[in-house]
């Protein structure tokens, strides 16, 4: 008989991650049958339309041509000094908002949102996001023995539901001492939904409601990972000046990721940054999140700080990066035109999508659904709330069909059932 070495809160884990799981099956048919037999759409990824994985020229061209120092050696702990900054630059533009705002470097945005939910709330407390979210964010507060509750992101009309989370922090707040709250903004994963200014403008509000009635605490975490693919860059910016003075009771995170915007997924560098009307709690951001930086993977990758620095220091390297970031968001865009068209044509229900590497369609069976469409060599995220579409990892030419299919597949669960 096996004995378990592990100690309590450890027995049992297992990282089974559904979207690697569908990939593999998509990677494992298209070996069988031909990739172009194949549609993969689990990846969250830039694939253009020959399906191969996207990297900015610009980007590789100043990584590839770092001096080996700057390649091979360690950066300080919190981050080097000029990434510190820039990367402040890179995340809110013209947008920065009023107030303290200090940064530390995280491993992509996950090591930023791991570090939120360690040095924000304590064992046993609750942390909140939408119906629709990422699967990681379970994960992380399972692993560091906190709960994930959820509020149901958008009202019948698809506006952000503001009276759902409002309800939702009450009732978890009245438990607890503090509350955090992990909003995906913009182009949301896995719905390409976004917030308006004035959205985050009455969520600040409601917090600060909130705070003020109970005397207790709110974090706001804001996972930022797609601002880059998001839209025109300070158009999608400005719900940053909804952070402007932010009550005191109100502790603010914006977790940048160069995952996505410098199509560095492996290289595994972004910053969390923290917002504050406190030049304290700033401070104690910073010194707190290095702490854990020391005691988890301890330095950054120095390679990748660097890439960031450089281009965001010289205007012609920026400009050009944006226009490469630019044409990628447009052929994305192109993508989701089709599906969404496709969708209306066919009756296809799905969450109202802005922008981003994904678009969502809500069925209360979604592994059934996409089981179906796997026979059609289709293969899609099954999530809890519904089905996710990476758009960012789909050629043009292989979008139409597939809202059409879905559709068919939704309506053969729903008929199974009866």
């Amino acid at each position: 008989m096996y004995t378990s070495f592990a100690a309590p809160q450890a027995k049992g884990k297992a990282a089974n991650d559904i979207i690697f799981a569908a990939n593999a099956m998509a990677v494992a048919d298209a070996a069988a049958i031909g990739a172009e037999n194949v549609t993969n759409g689990t990846i969250g990824a830039i694939m253009d339309d020959d399906s191969k994985l996207v990297c900015l020229p610009t980007v590789e061209a100043v990584f590839r041509n770092l001096p080996i120092t700057e390649i091979i050696a360690y950066a300080p702990i919190a981050g080097t000094a000029d990434f510190l900054e820039k990367v402040q630059v890179a995340a809110f533009g013209k947008y920065r908002p009023d107030g303290y705002t200090s940064a530390v470097a995280t491993t992509g945005g996950t090591g930023g949102i791991h570090h939120a939910i360690w040095n924000y709330t304590e064992a046993g407390d609750t942390v909140i996001t939408s119906d629709w979210y990422w699967g990681a964010y379970k994960v992380l507060c399972l692993d560091m023995q906190r709960k994930l509750d959820t509020y149901k992101m958008l009202t019948e009309d698809g506006k952000f539901n503001l009276p759902a989370l409002e309800e939702k922090v009450k009732d978890v707040l009245a438990r607890q001492n503090s509350i955090m709250v992990i909003i995906n903004t913009p182009a949301h994963n896995p719905t390409g939904y976004s917030l308006t200014r004035d959205d985050m403008a009455q969520v600040v509000s409601m917090l600060k409601k909130v705070t003020e009635e109970s005397g207790k605490q709110a974090i706001l975490f804001l996972d930022a990972a797609y601002i880059d693919y998001a839209g025109e860059k300070n158009a999608v910016r400005e719900v940053f000046k909804a952070l402007d003075n932010l009550p005191e009771r109100v502790l603010a995170i914006v977790q940048y990721s160069m995952s996505k915007g410098f199509t560095m997924y492996g290289q595994r560098l972004g910053a969390m940054i923290c917002v504050s009307s406190s030049e304290e709690a700033a401070k104690e951001f910073f010194e707190i999140n290095q702490y854990t930086s020391r005691a988890t993977w301890s330095n950054n990758n120095r390679a990748a700080m660097r890439t960031l620095v450089q281009i965001y220091s010289d205007e012609a390297l920026l400009t050009a990066v944006e226009a490469e970031r630019d044409h990628y968001y447009k052929m994305i865009k192109a993508r989701a035109d089709v599906f969404v068209e496709e969708a209306k044509q066919c009756g296809l229900p799905m969450i109202p999508y802005v922008a981003g590497f994904f678009l969502s369609v809500p069925c209360e069976d979604s592994k059934a659904v996409c089981d179906i469409l796997h026979k059609d060599h289709i293969y899609l995220v099954p999530l809890a709330a519904g089905v996710r579409i990476a758009l960012c990892s789909i050629p043009l030419q292989k979008i139409p069909g597939i809202a059409t299919k879905l559709n068919e597949a939704l309506k053969a669960v729903e008929e199974a059932k009866k």
